[in-house]
Protein backbone atom coordinates (compact mmCIF):
# COMPACT_ATOMS: atom_id res chain seq x y z
CA UNK A 1 0.00 0.00 0.00
CA UNK A 2 3.02 2.48 0.73
CA UNK A 3 3.90 4.86 -2.07
CA UNK A 4 6.19 3.96 -4.89
CA UNK A 5 9.35 5.85 -3.34
CA UNK A 6 9.43 4.04 -0.30
CA UNK A 7 8.76 0.40 -2.07
CA UNK A 8 12.21 1.46 -4.04
CA UNK A 9 13.85 2.38 -1.13
CA UNK A 10 12.94 -0.79 0.32
CA UNK A 11 14.30 -2.74 -3.05
CA UNK A 12 17.48 -0.86 -2.92
CA UNK A 13 17.91 -1.71 0.44
CA UNK A 14 17.25 -5.52 -0.39
CA UNK A 15 19.40 -5.69 -3.03
CA UNK A 16 22.36 -4.30 -0.85
CA UNK A 17 22.15 -7.13 1.28
CA UNK A 18 19.53 -6.12 3.88
CA UNK A 19 15.87 -7.64 4.51
CA UNK A 20 12.70 -6.35 4.14
CA UNK A 21 9.24 -7.57 5.37
CA UNK A 22 5.83 -7.10 4.17
CA UNK A 23 2.88 -6.63 6.27
CA UNK A 24 -0.63 -7.71 4.37
CA UNK A 25 -3.62 -5.53 4.46
CA UNK A 26 -7.64 -6.20 4.79
CA UNK A 27 -9.46 -6.07 1.78
CA UNK A 28 -10.23 -2.34 2.87
CA UNK A 29 -6.51 -1.15 2.55
CA UNK A 30 -5.86 -1.40 6.36
CA UNK A 31 -2.98 -2.66 8.29
CA UNK A 32 -4.05 -4.81 11.37
CA UNK A 33 -2.06 -3.52 14.39
CA UNK A 34 -1.39 -7.15 16.00
CA UNK A 35 -0.56 -8.32 12.02
CA UNK A 36 2.16 -5.41 11.97
CA UNK A 37 3.46 -6.11 15.49
CA UNK A 38 3.59 -10.16 14.70
CA UNK A 39 6.09 -8.77 12.25
CA UNK A 40 9.09 -6.69 13.68
CA UNK A 41 11.67 -8.58 14.69
CA UNK A 42 14.89 -8.16 17.29
CA UNK A 43 17.22 -6.86 14.32
CA UNK A 44 14.06 -4.92 12.95
CA UNK A 45 16.10 -1.38 12.00
CA UNK A 46 12.85 0.70 11.10
CA UNK A 47 9.34 0.65 10.51
CA UNK A 48 7.26 2.35 7.72
CA UNK A 49 3.47 3.35 7.46
CA UNK A 50 1.37 5.36 5.74
CA UNK A 51 -0.74 7.80 7.67
CA UNK A 52 -3.59 7.51 5.04
CA UNK A 53 -3.41 5.81 1.16
CA UNK A 54 -2.64 8.37 -1.77
CA UNK A 55 -4.75 5.93 -4.12
CA UNK A 56 -8.19 4.89 -1.94
CA UNK A 57 -7.73 7.03 0.80
CA UNK A 58 -8.14 4.54 3.60
CA UNK A 59 -6.61 5.86 7.43
CA UNK A 60 -4.33 3.78 9.16
CA UNK A 61 -4.14 2.90 13.06
CA UNK A 62 -1.14 5.13 13.23
CA UNK A 63 -1.27 5.18 17.35
CA UNK A 64 -1.53 1.26 17.35
CA UNK A 65 0.97 0.44 15.15
CA UNK A 66 3.42 3.25 16.71
CA UNK A 67 2.55 1.69 20.12
CA UNK A 68 3.84 -1.76 19.00
CA UNK A 69 6.73 -0.20 17.57
CA UNK A 70 7.72 1.34 20.76
CA UNK A 71 7.64 -1.91 22.78
CA UNK A 72 9.49 -3.64 20.46
CA UNK A 73 12.43 -0.56 20.19
CA UNK A 74 11.68 0.22 16.59
CA UNK A 75 11.66 3.56 15.10
CA UNK A 76 8.51 3.94 12.89
CA UNK A 77 8.75 6.48 9.67
CA UNK A 78 5.19 8.11 9.15
CA UNK A 79 4.49 9.26 5.39
CA UNK A 80 2.20 11.45 5.63
CA UNK A 81 1.77 13.89 2.71
CA UNK A 82 -1.70 12.61 1.67
CA UNK A 83 -3.55 13.59 5.05
CA UNK A 84 -1.27 16.41 6.54
CA UNK A 85 -3.46 19.16 4.72
CA UNK A 86 -6.50 17.66 6.84
CA UNK A 87 -4.89 17.76 10.52
CA UNK A 88 -2.15 16.56 12.58
CA UNK A 89 -1.12 12.60 12.57
CA UNK A 90 -1.37 10.38 15.36
CA UNK A 91 1.03 10.43 18.24
CA UNK A 92 3.93 7.69 18.43
CA UNK A 93 5.80 8.38 15.19
CA UNK A 94 9.52 8.18 15.54
CA UNK A 95 10.08 10.52 11.96
CA UNK A 96 7.51 12.07 9.45
CA UNK A 97 7.57 12.97 6.03
CA UNK A 98 5.44 15.19 3.71
CA UNK A 99 5.38 17.21 0.56
CA UNK A 100 4.25 20.85 -0.28
CA UNK A 101 2.03 20.35 -3.07
CA UNK A 102 -0.17 17.67 -2.00
CA UNK A 103 -1.52 20.64 0.51
CA UNK A 104 -1.30 22.94 -2.50
CA UNK A 105 2.12 24.29 -1.63
CA UNK A 106 5.18 24.91 -3.69
CA UNK A 107 6.10 21.92 -5.67
CA UNK A 108 10.04 20.43 -4.97
CA UNK A 109 9.31 21.16 -0.86
CA UNK A 110 9.57 17.88 0.96
CA UNK A 111 9.14 17.82 4.90
CA UNK A 112 10.94 15.69 7.51
CA UNK A 113 10.15 15.99 11.11
CA UNK A 114 12.15 13.90 13.34
CA UNK A 115 10.76 13.84 16.79
CA UNK A 116 13.25 14.70 19.88
CA UNK A 117 14.88 12.39 21.03
CA UNK A 118 15.23 10.34 17.90
CA UNK A 119 19.33 9.66 16.66
CA UNK A 120 18.98 10.33 13.22
CA UNK A 121 22.11 10.80 10.59
CA UNK A 122 20.82 11.87 7.00
CA UNK A 123 22.02 9.12 3.99
CA UNK A 124 25.04 10.40 2.33
CA UNK A 125 27.83 12.96 2.67
CA UNK A 126 26.85 16.02 4.80
CA UNK A 127 28.63 19.29 6.37
CA UNK A 128 27.39 21.04 9.45
CA UNK A 129 25.15 23.19 8.18
CA UNK A 130 21.56 22.50 9.44
CA UNK A 131 23.05 19.89 11.66
CA UNK A 132 24.08 17.61 9.16
CA UNK A 133 21.36 17.21 7.36
CA UNK A 134 21.36 19.20 4.67
CA UNK A 135 24.79 18.93 2.17
CA UNK A 136 23.77 22.27 1.12
CA UNK A 137 21.25 25.72 1.34
CA UNK A 138 17.90 25.29 1.53
CA UNK A 139 15.32 27.18 -0.64
CA UNK A 140 14.42 29.38 1.86
CA UNK A 141 11.09 31.43 -0.14
CA UNK A 142 9.94 28.08 -1.37
CA UNK A 143 9.88 26.64 2.33
CA UNK A 144 8.39 29.66 3.78
CA UNK A 145 5.54 28.98 1.74
CA UNK A 146 5.39 25.11 2.51
CA UNK A 147 4.91 26.37 5.99
CA UNK A 148 2.53 29.24 5.20
CA UNK A 149 0.39 27.26 2.64
CA UNK A 150 0.12 24.54 4.71
CA UNK A 151 -1.28 26.65 7.84
CA UNK A 152 -3.87 28.51 5.71
CA UNK A 153 -5.28 24.84 4.33
CA UNK A 154 -5.47 24.30 8.36
CA UNK A 155 -7.31 26.89 9.05
CA UNK A 156 -10.01 25.96 6.92
CA UNK A 157 -9.43 22.02 6.84
CA UNK A 158 -12.13 21.05 9.33
CA UNK A 159 -15.43 22.90 7.76
CA UNK A 160 -14.23 21.76 4.23
CA UNK A 161 -13.43 18.40 5.28
CA UNK A 162 -17.12 18.17 6.56
CA UNK A 163 -18.58 19.32 3.42
CA UNK A 164 -16.54 16.95 0.91
CA UNK A 165 -17.22 14.03 3.38
CA UNK A 166 -20.52 14.57 2.49
CA UNK A 167 -20.20 14.82 -1.41
CA UNK A 168 -17.69 11.73 -0.97
CA UNK A 169 -20.41 9.98 0.74
CA UNK A 170 -22.97 10.71 -2.35
CA UNK A 171 -20.52 9.23 -5.00
CA UNK A 172 -19.93 6.33 -2.94
CA UNK A 173 -23.63 5.89 -2.68
CA UNK A 174 -24.89 6.98 -5.98
CA UNK A 175 -22.08 5.06 -7.90
CA UNK A 176 -23.23 1.17 -7.66
CA UNK A 177 -26.71 2.24 -7.72
CA UNK A 178 -26.09 4.34 -11.40
CA UNK A 179 -23.72 1.46 -12.48
CA UNK A 180 -24.13 -2.21 -12.40
CA UNK A 181 -20.86 -4.03 -11.65
CA UNK A 182 -19.00 -1.81 -9.53
CA UNK A 183 -17.17 -2.22 -6.72
CA UNK A 184 -16.42 1.27 -4.52
CA UNK A 185 -12.68 0.20 -2.80
CA UNK A 186 -10.99 1.52 0.49
CA UNK A 187 -12.33 2.02 3.91
CA UNK A 188 -15.49 3.63 4.09
CA UNK A 189 -15.73 4.86 7.45
CA UNK A 190 -12.12 5.69 8.00
CA UNK A 191 -10.80 7.70 5.33
CA UNK A 192 -9.30 10.77 3.99
CA UNK A 193 -12.58 13.34 3.29
CA UNK A 194 -11.92 14.12 -0.34
CA UNK A 195 -10.83 10.89 -2.32
CA UNK A 196 -12.95 8.00 -2.99
CA UNK A 197 -12.19 5.05 -5.88
CA UNK A 198 -13.80 2.36 -7.57
CA UNK A 199 -13.61 0.12 -10.13
CA UNK A 200 -16.04 -1.19 -12.73
CA UNK A 201 -16.20 -4.67 -14.28
CA UNK A 202 -15.51 -5.11 -18.09
CA UNK A 203 -14.28 -1.59 -18.41
CA UNK A 204 -10.83 -0.84 -19.89
CA UNK A 205 -8.87 2.19 -17.29
CA UNK A 206 -7.54 3.92 -19.97
CA UNK A 207 -10.90 4.25 -22.16
CA UNK A 208 -13.19 5.35 -19.25
CA UNK A 209 -10.63 8.33 -18.41
CA UNK A 210 -10.66 9.20 -22.15
CA UNK A 211 -14.19 9.38 -21.72
CA UNK A 212 -14.47 11.35 -18.68
CA UNK A 213 -11.98 13.65 -20.11
CA UNK A 214 -14.27 14.44 -22.62
CA UNK A 215 -17.02 15.19 -20.63
CA UNK A 216 -14.95 17.68 -19.20
CA UNK A 217 -14.02 15.82 -15.66
CA UNK A 218 -10.19 14.97 -15.20
CA UNK A 219 -10.14 11.81 -13.23
CA UNK A 220 -6.64 9.39 -12.31
CA UNK A 221 -7.15 5.17 -12.32
CA UNK A 222 -4.99 3.00 -10.17
CA UNK A 223 -6.02 0.96 -14.16
CA UNK A 224 -4.31 -2.74 -14.77
CA UNK A 225 -4.82 -1.00 -18.38
CA UNK A 226 -2.44 1.27 -17.88
CA UNK A 227 -0.86 2.03 -21.65
CA UNK A 228 2.38 1.90 -20.42
CA UNK A 229 3.08 -0.97 -18.54
CA UNK A 230 -0.07 -2.87 -18.17
CA UNK A 231 0.19 -4.11 -14.73
CA UNK A 232 -2.13 -3.55 -12.22
CA UNK A 233 -1.79 -0.49 -9.30
CA UNK A 234 -0.34 -2.15 -6.07
CA UNK A 235 -2.27 -0.97 -3.84
CA UNK A 236 -5.40 -2.84 -5.52
CA UNK A 237 -3.17 -6.17 -5.99
CA UNK A 238 -2.10 -5.83 -1.73
CA UNK A 239 -6.17 -5.33 -1.45
CA UNK A 240 -7.20 -7.95 -3.44
CA UNK A 241 -10.05 -5.76 -4.75
CA UNK A 242 -10.52 -5.28 -8.86
CA UNK A 243 -8.33 -3.63 -10.65
CA UNK A 244 -9.81 -3.11 -14.19
CA UNK A 245 -11.87 -0.12 -14.91
CA UNK A 246 -10.16 1.75 -11.60
CA UNK A 247 -11.61 5.72 -11.66
CA UNK A 248 -10.13 7.36 -8.67
CA UNK A 249 -11.42 10.94 -7.96
CA UNK A 250 -9.80 13.86 -5.85
CA UNK A 251 -11.91 16.45 -5.27
CA UNK A 252 -10.57 20.03 -4.93
CA UNK A 253 -10.91 22.15 -2.16
CA UNK A 254 -14.37 24.21 -2.64
CA UNK A 255 -15.28 22.03 -5.52
CA UNK A 256 -19.05 22.66 -6.35
CA UNK A 257 -22.02 20.49 -5.63
CA UNK A 258 -23.44 21.02 -8.90
CA UNK A 259 -20.05 19.27 -10.36
CA UNK A 260 -20.45 16.29 -8.20
CA UNK A 261 -23.86 16.08 -9.53
CA UNK A 262 -22.67 16.46 -13.50
CA UNK A 263 -20.25 13.88 -13.15
CA UNK A 264 -22.59 11.31 -11.72
CA UNK A 265 -24.78 12.15 -14.41
CA UNK A 266 -22.43 11.86 -17.25
CA UNK A 267 -20.32 8.17 -15.35
CA UNK A 268 -23.45 6.04 -16.33
CA UNK A 269 -23.15 6.89 -20.14
CA UNK A 270 -19.38 6.72 -20.28
CA UNK A 271 -19.15 3.27 -18.50
CA UNK A 272 -22.11 1.52 -20.96
CA UNK A 273 -19.87 3.26 -23.83
CA UNK A 274 -17.26 1.55 -23.23
CA UNK A 275 -18.66 -2.05 -22.26
CA UNK A 276 -20.18 -1.62 -25.56
CA UNK A 277 -17.11 -1.22 -26.96
CA UNK A 278 -15.19 -4.21 -25.27
CA UNK A 279 -18.71 -6.42 -25.93
CA UNK A 280 -19.30 -6.49 -22.10
CA UNK A 281 -21.86 -8.67 -21.27
CA UNK A 282 -25.41 -6.87 -20.08
CA UNK A 283 -25.76 -6.81 -16.14
CA UNK A 284 -27.85 -9.66 -14.35
CA UNK A 285 -27.69 -13.13 -14.49
CA UNK A 286 -25.06 -15.32 -16.88
CA UNK A 287 -26.80 -15.31 -19.86
CA UNK A 288 -26.80 -18.70 -22.36
CA UNK A 289 -28.45 -22.35 -21.82
CA UNK A 290 -26.22 -24.49 -19.53
CA UNK A 291 -24.70 -27.56 -21.64
CA UNK A 292 -24.34 -31.17 -20.15
CA UNK A 293 -20.85 -30.73 -19.77
CA UNK A 294 -19.11 -29.67 -16.79
CA UNK A 295 -16.09 -27.58 -17.75
CA UNK A 296 -15.59 -25.16 -20.30
CA UNK A 297 -12.21 -23.91 -20.98
CA UNK A 298 -11.88 -20.49 -22.51
CA UNK A 299 -8.83 -19.59 -24.40
CA UNK A 300 -7.84 -15.28 -23.53
CA UNK A 301 -4.31 -15.84 -24.68
CA UNK A 302 -2.93 -12.78 -26.11
CA UNK A 303 -5.70 -10.64 -24.83
CA UNK A 304 -5.58 -7.95 -22.02
CA UNK A 305 -7.43 -6.75 -19.69
CA UNK A 306 -10.56 -6.48 -19.10
CA UNK A 307 -11.02 -9.11 -22.28
CA UNK A 308 -9.85 -12.13 -20.22
CA UNK A 309 -12.96 -11.47 -17.48
CA UNK A 310 -15.04 -10.27 -19.66
CA UNK A 311 -15.09 -13.92 -21.73
CA UNK A 312 -15.12 -15.70 -18.01
CA UNK A 313 -18.64 -13.67 -17.55
CA UNK A 314 -20.18 -14.54 -20.87
CA UNK A 315 -18.84 -18.60 -20.56
CA UNK A 316 -20.35 -18.92 -16.87
CA UNK A 317 -23.66 -19.41 -17.94
CA UNK A 318 -22.83 -21.89 -20.62
CA UNK A 319 -21.52 -24.25 -17.81
CA UNK A 320 -24.54 -25.94 -15.03
CA UNK A 321 -24.41 -25.33 -11.78
CA UNK A 322 -21.40 -27.02 -10.15
CA UNK A 323 -19.95 -26.78 -13.55
CA UNK A 324 -16.21 -24.90 -14.08
CA UNK A 325 -14.71 -22.44 -16.37
CA UNK A 326 -11.28 -22.53 -16.72
CA UNK A 327 -9.80 -19.34 -18.32
CA UNK A 328 -6.27 -19.64 -20.02
CA UNK A 329 -4.28 -16.47 -20.26
CA UNK A 330 -0.96 -14.86 -20.51
CA UNK A 331 -2.55 -11.68 -18.85
CA UNK A 332 -0.76 -10.94 -15.33
CA UNK A 333 -4.01 -8.84 -14.11
CA UNK A 334 -5.95 -11.81 -14.41
CA UNK A 335 -4.80 -13.50 -10.99
CA UNK A 336 -5.97 -10.43 -9.19
CA UNK A 337 -9.34 -9.39 -11.47
CA UNK A 338 -10.88 -12.95 -11.65
CA UNK A 339 -10.44 -13.84 -7.78
CA UNK A 340 -12.50 -10.17 -7.68
CA UNK A 341 -14.73 -10.71 -10.38
CA UNK A 342 -16.09 -13.99 -8.68
CA UNK A 343 -16.12 -11.88 -5.17
CA UNK A 344 -18.15 -9.53 -6.83
CA UNK A 345 -20.84 -12.03 -8.73
CA UNK A 346 -20.88 -15.04 -5.90
CA UNK A 347 -18.85 -17.58 -7.85
CA UNK A 348 -16.22 -19.96 -6.51
CA UNK A 349 -12.85 -19.43 -7.49
CA UNK A 350 -11.00 -22.47 -7.72
CA UNK A 351 -7.65 -21.93 -7.75
CA UNK A 352 -4.48 -21.33 -10.51
CA UNK A 353 -3.17 -24.22 -12.38
CA UNK A 354 0.13 -23.84 -14.76
CA UNK A 355 -0.60 -23.96 -18.44
CA UNK A 356 1.44 -24.70 -21.43
CA UNK A 357 1.26 -20.53 -21.87
CA UNK A 358 0.51 -18.63 -18.87
CA UNK A 359 -1.92 -20.06 -16.32
CA UNK A 360 -5.32 -21.36 -16.04
CA UNK A 361 -7.95 -19.79 -13.86
CA UNK A 362 -10.61 -22.01 -12.86
CA UNK A 363 -14.14 -21.08 -11.66
CA UNK A 364 -16.86 -23.31 -10.42
CA UNK A 365 -20.48 -21.66 -11.09
CA UNK A 366 -22.35 -20.80 -8.05
CA UNK A 367 -25.68 -19.63 -9.07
Amino acid sequence: MEHSSLLHAAAAHEAGGGAVTEVPVERTGAVLPASYASALREETALACLQSANHEVGTVQPVAEVAEACRAAGVPLLVDAAQSLAWGPVEAGWSVLTGSAHKWGGPAGVGLLAVRKGVRFAAPGPADERESGRSPGFPNLPAVVAAAASLRAVRAEAAAEAERLRGLVDRIRARVPELVPDVEVVGDPLRRLPHLVTFSCLYVDGEALLHGLDRAGFSVSSGSSCTSSTLTPSHVLRAMGVLSEGNVRVSLPAGVAEAEVERFLDVLPGVVADVREQLGAPAAGAPAGAAREAGELVVDALGKRCPVPVIELAKAIGDVPVGGTVRVVTDDEVAALDIRAWCWMRDQEYVGEEPAERGAAYVVRRRT
